[in-house]
Order: structure tokens, then C-alpha cells, then sequence
């Protein structure tokens, strides 16, 4: 079954998906710098390896609690208000981080800023739901997503590199003061959305995050969210030991390698975000999560292989990926009413960030390595579970799907998206 005729964007629209996408970059630079900057800040403040571990993953999980302790209050607030406010308190942590000159004061740091910035995606979401058709947001996403790719391709080189001519805390700054622009931006020419305001009810924020965790079809989806973090985090943590000491892959070429993984996502995702909008969202996820499990399982499966396969790998493997990511993504957003979608968006943004957080421990345990330097070990076990997850994920997602075409507004541009256009 096809989808809708594509509706162009209007001038605004084109706007918002700007300055989302520069917003979800900067948040995702913030948590990605942390991995490569790793060497540096454990000579610097003479860390062991698993005290860095707790720095990464307390951002994670501070993340997921904060997306739980807002999830009521997401729909009492204008989602631009709301949106400043979390963005300059990830401003504020990611400053408190460049100021850091102890392991205790940089923990602390990353758990405000994850408690900041773990939120800053669903507002994100619930904001693009308002002004965007379900018809739109496949290329909506596609753009959104970009963020990734485009720290990969410009942040973590960028940062890396001022990392060395000064301190490690020098990212944190450049990242600190792009996001004060930023959010100036924001205040400016961000139009209020308070349309979900008229549909509230006089609930506590205790009994709106009840009322949005109650309803079946809500769990369904959120479901379907923890199990595709839980397939797409569990490679990642030690997708650089396993392509260094497994694949034969050195430092240098290992940046190139992300770097041509980062921009290959960056020519793929719009294009997936223009055919999830023309072809059927379910159909490109369910052929994206199949080749996905193929690729893994290849992948992990791999001895000491040229770099030109190991690049030719990681391309479709990120093919794969953002496959899956951008429709289940648009038919999410989806399930959702108007008036839970802020509690909706938190809760779903908090399980991705625990999900994340407890595949890395689920793999760290799996994976092993004798000594310093040798391959890692039962690493192919690793693609199998996900090949597993990967198949569950499937048929959750097809139950999303079954609930998306009920709705009314699948086929209808959305009240607050229709009350915008007719304002523009």
C-alpha cells in the first residue's frame, strides 16, 4: 500500500526542521565527544578504564530518569518555552563539563547535562508531530537524523582536533557557545505551540504520566522503541576495539572509517525520509531490519579484512540502520493523541536512553578480551542477539503499524500543523 502524495513544506516548516536538527547535533556531539576524547581524559585526570565507563553511561541513565520525571508535565507547558528551558540547562552542564578539573566534578556534570539533554529529543518530537503531517515526516526525520551523520562527519574530527591543540575540555566549550546561538535562535523566531494546551485535562503531573503509561496501545509502542535501542546499542560500545584489534584497522584509518560511516548517513537519510513518505513506512523498516541482521551477522563474523570491505560493510550497515530508524520513527509518532504526546514523546525518549544503557552493559558482558590487544571474543554472539531482538522488533513495529492506520489523522494534516499553515 502506498502512502499519501507527498505535501511540500512550507517556508516556517523549513525553519523548524533547522533548527531541530542543529539542536539534536549539538546534543549528540555533547554524548559522542565523550568516547573519542576517552585516552585524553583518563591521563588527564588518572581515570581507570571502568571509572570512564561510569563518567559515558551516567549521562545515559541520568537521561532516561529526567525523560521519566518530565513525562508529566510535557503537556501543561508552550513546547517552545519548555523547549529553552531544557536547552539552556544542557548549555549550563556542558559548560559545568568544561569547567571540570576532577573525576567527581565531571560525573556530576554529565548527569546534569543528561538530565538536561535526555529531554531536548522528545520535546523535539512532540513538536514535529504538532506542525507536521504523518505524510511529512519521513523526510522530516530523515532531516532530524542528519544530527548523527553530521557529528560524526564534522563534530568529533572538529573536536578531536581542538582537543589536541588545547585541553579535552575544549570540545565542551565549542559545543557550549554553538548552542548559545542556538538557542537565541530559538527564542526569536520559534512561533509558541499551545494548541495541545486546550485539550489538557485537570490532572496532576503524577496522574498524566499514570494515564499515559495505562493505555495499551501507548505500551505497545514504547515496547517497540526499548527493543530497536536495545538491537542498535548493543554493537556500538565496542564497534572500535572489535575493527582495530579483530579487523586489522589502525587509529588513522579508523577516523576515516567514521568519517566515511558518518557521511554515508548523511547522503542516505534524506533519501529514506523522501521514500518512507512515498512507499509504505512498515514495508521499508521490515526490508531495512532484515538487511540489518544479514550485515551483523557478516560483520561480526569477520577475522582481519581490507579497509575498503571493512568501509563497504559499514556503509550498508548504516544503510540498514537509518532504515529502521527514520519510519519506525515517523509511525511513532503517530500512536500518540495530541494531548499526551509531550508525556508520550519523554516516556519513549527515556526508555531509548535506558535501553541504550542497558544493551552496553548486556554486551560488555557477552563480549570478552584476554589480554590488551587481542581479539575480541564471542563478539558474533553479540549479531546473533541481534538478529533475535531485531525479529521481535518486527512484529512489535507491525502492531504500531496496525495502530497508526486507524487513526483519524493518519491521512489529515494535524490540527496545530493545519492552524500554522492557515497562519502562513
Amino acid at each position: 500500500m502506498n502512502e499519501k502524495q507527498s505535501m511540500p513544506f512550507t517556508g516556517y516548516q523549513k525553519f523548524v526542521i533547522f533548527i531541530l536538527a542543529i539542536t539534536q547535533f549539538t546534543v549528540i556531539l555533547d554524548f559522542m565527544v565523550m568516547s573519542p576524547l576517552g585516552d585524553m581524559l583518563m591521563k588527564s585526570l588518572d581515570l581507570k578504564p571502568s571509572a570512564f565507563g561510569v563518567a559515558v553511561s551516567a549521562y545515559a541513565f541520568s537521561a532516561g530518569l529526567s525523560g521519566l520525571l518530565t513525562a508529566g508535565f510535557a503537556d501543561k507547558f508552550d513546547r517552545k518555552k519548555l523547549l529553552l528551558f531544557f536547552y539552556i540547562g544542557f548549555i549550563g552542564g556542558t559548560i559545568f563539563c568544561g569547567l571540570a578539573e576532577s573525576y567527581a566534578v565531571l560525573v556530576a556534570a554529565r548527569i546534569i547535562t543528561g538530565l538536561f539533554g535526555g529531554v531536548i529529543g522528545s520535546i523535539s518530537m512532540a513538536i514535529i508531530t504538532d506542525l507536521f503531517a504523518l505524510q511529512q515526516r519521513g523526510r522530516v526525520m530523515g532531516f532530524i537524523q542528519m544530527g548523527f551523520g553530521a557529528s560524526q562527519v564534522l563534530g568529533v574530527p572538529i573536536g578531536i582536533y581542538i582537543a589536541t591543540l588545547w585541553k579535552w575540555e575544549a570540545p565542551f566549550w565549542m559545543v557550549a557557545i554553538l548552542s548559545i546561538f542556538i538557542a537565541i535562535a530559538i527564542a526569536i523566531y520559534l512561533k509558541p505551540l499551545t494548541a495541545h494546551l486546550a485539550l489538557q485535562h485537570d490532572r496532576s503531573a503524577f496522574a498524566h504520566l499514570w494515564h499515559t503509561v495505562s493505555k495499551r496501545d501507548y505500551r505497545i509502542a514504547f515496547t517497540a522503541t526499548a527493543l530497536l535501542s536495545i538491537g542498535g546499542f548493543m554493537m556500538m560500545p565496542f564497534g572500535s576495539a572489535f575493527a582495530v584489534n579483530n579487523l586489522g584497522v589502525n587509529y588513522n584509518q579508523l577516523t576515516m572509517l567514521l568519517m566515511v560511516s558518518g557521511v554515508s548517513s548523511l547522503v542516505v537519510m534524506p533519501i529514506i525520509g523522501k521514500l518512507s513518505d512515498k512507499i509504505n513506512k512498515f514495508t521499508i523498516f521490515a526490508a531495512a531490519s532484515v538487511w540489518m541482521m544479514i550485515i551483523c551477522v557478516v560483520y561480526t563474523n569477520l577475522g582481519v579484512t581490507p579497509l575498503l570491505i571493512v568501509m563497504a560493510l559499514n556503509i550498508m550497515m548504516m544503510i540498514g540502520i537509518m532504515s529502521r530508524m527514520i519510519p519506525s520513527s515517523a509511525l511513532t509518532s503517530a500512536v500518540p493523541e495530541m494531548s499526551d504526546r509531550g508525556a508520550f514523546m519523554s516516556i519513549n525518549s527515556s526508555l531509548q536512553q535506558i535501553a541504550g544503557g542497558i544493551a552496553a552493559a548486556v554486551a560488555g558482558m557477552i563480549v570478552t578480551q584476554k589480554s590488551k590487544g587481542s581479539p575480541l571474543e564471542h563478539y558474533n554472539t553479540v549479531g546473533y542477539v541481534i538478529v533475535v531482538i531485531s525479529i521481535i522488533s518486527i512484529i512489535l513495529m507491525w502492531r504500531v503499524y496496525k495502530l497508526t492506520i486507524k487513526k483519524p489523522h493518519y491521512s489529515k494534516v494535524e490540527p496545530a500543523a493545519a492552524e500554522m499553515n492557515e497562519m502562513l
